[in-house]
């Protein structure tokens, strides 16, 4: 069996959630005997690699249009590699991609992992929406990554017909174990308990949100990753006189899996339904991390329950929010048995074997159906 995921970023490139959803594909289905290459676009021009088993092939970037990367080598690419793929994985939204199915004339049984709606580029979407469409009518099936995501966009319900639910999953083997030394070296830094934050700095993510919300409070927060936002959101907590929330950058996956084990909580004030699902929002509850997060008709909600695992509020609510965060700081017993049931929940729904092992499953059920 040979699957070739497309997209428009991936490792080593670029580090975010739907890299870590196709990375941990890759891994776990390649268990199960599954070949699988990702082709991508890069900056850094073309060029082959092996990444954890698994074949990357990079083609130029050749220009942008509202995040939306352009290459034609792409197409070609596309069209050689698809001649001996026995399943073509999409993973949508990425406009190109749907232009580039069609040029390329891919005739292979075809999957698209529908991530996430399209919802900042309103009047662009208007242009593009029926070639979406027409990309989404022309593939065998569609996966939706969580029933509250099926369940709300009204994308999905017209295609309900061919649409199933596979939920992300995560390998926890794969996070490197961090060392005393440099937990110590955290614990030094922001104390012995802290809320955490980890992410690229998107508009969707409501960091805005949280530094509002800290204004009233004292508690420490970390926030970790890079993104577009970071000046403004850095900006905006000098203004507030925020002292006590730290931006430390993008780290290392040693440092991270340190600051996911030390935690107290979870913090995820995605407002918008951008955030799709929330994988480092998984990462918390697979480190038995109680989580906060809000209530925008996503996979957030899906992995964490309120009253159960953590707490949801409502969206861009900072006072809700920061009554979120005092109820799990002052209540120690309360937040370390959301904690439990988090990491309980992980290992029932969303672990990285389950996923692929669904994934297996519908390519073999796609390629049988193509003989």
């Amino acid at each position: 069996m040979r699957v070739l995921h497309f997209y428009k970023t991936y490792y080593p490139d670029t580090w975010g959630g739907i890299e870590q959803v196709i990375r941990q594909l890759c891994v776990g289905t390649g268990r199960l005997g599954v070949t699988n290459e990702v082709l991508t676009l890069s900056r850094s021009g073309p060029s082959e690699i092996e990444f954890e088993g698994h074949t990357v092939h990079r083609v130029p970037l050749d220009f942008e249009i509202a995040s939306t990367g352009f290459s034609f080598a792409a197409i070609r690419k596309l069209a050689r590699l698809a001649r001996k793929a026995d399943v073509i994985h999409y993973h949508f939204p990425w406009p190109f991609m749907d232009l580039a199915h069609f040029m390329a004339r891919i005739d292979k049984p075809s999957v698209v992992t529908y991530h996430s709606d399209i919802v900042r580029q309103k009047n662009l979407l208007r242009v593009y929406s029926p070639l979406k469409r027409r990309f989404l009518r022309s593939v065998d099936t569609v996966v939706a990554t969580s029933p509250n995501y099926l369940a709300s966009s009204p994308v999905l319900k017209r295609f309900a017909h061919k649409t199933r639910t596979i939920t992300y999953g995560l390998d926890k083997s794969i996070y490197p174990v961090a060392s005393e030394a440099l937990k110590a070296k955290w614990r030094t830094q922001f104390g012995e308990r802290f809320f955490l934050f980890v992410g690229v700095l998107r508009y969707y993510k409501g960091l805005h949100i949280l530094l509002d919300a800290m204004v009233n409070l004292d508690y420490p927060v970390v926030i970790v990753g890079a993104g577009p936002e970071e000046q403004a959101l850095k900006e905006h907590a000098q203004r507030l006189g925020l002292t006590h929330v730290h931006f430390i950058g993008a780290v290392e996956e040693d440092d991270k899996a340190a600051l996911l084990e030390l935690s107290y909580a979870m913090v995820f004030p995605s407002h918008l339904r951008s955030e799709a699902f929330g994988i480092s929002l998984l990462e918390g509850a697979m480190y038995g991390k109680p989580m906060i997060s809000s209530e925008i008709g996503t996979g957030t909600t899906y992995i964490n329950i309120d009253n159960d695992t953590g707490l949801v509020v409502p969206p861009d609510d900072p006072a809700a929010l920061g009554a979120a965060m005092r109820t799990l700081w002052e209540n120690q017993e309360l937040a370390a048995q959301m904690g439990r049931r988090a990491e309980a929940r992980y290992w029932e729904l969303f672990t990285a074997e389950t996923m692929a092992q669904n994934y297996h499953a519908l390519y073999r059920e796609l390629a049988a159906k193509a003989r």
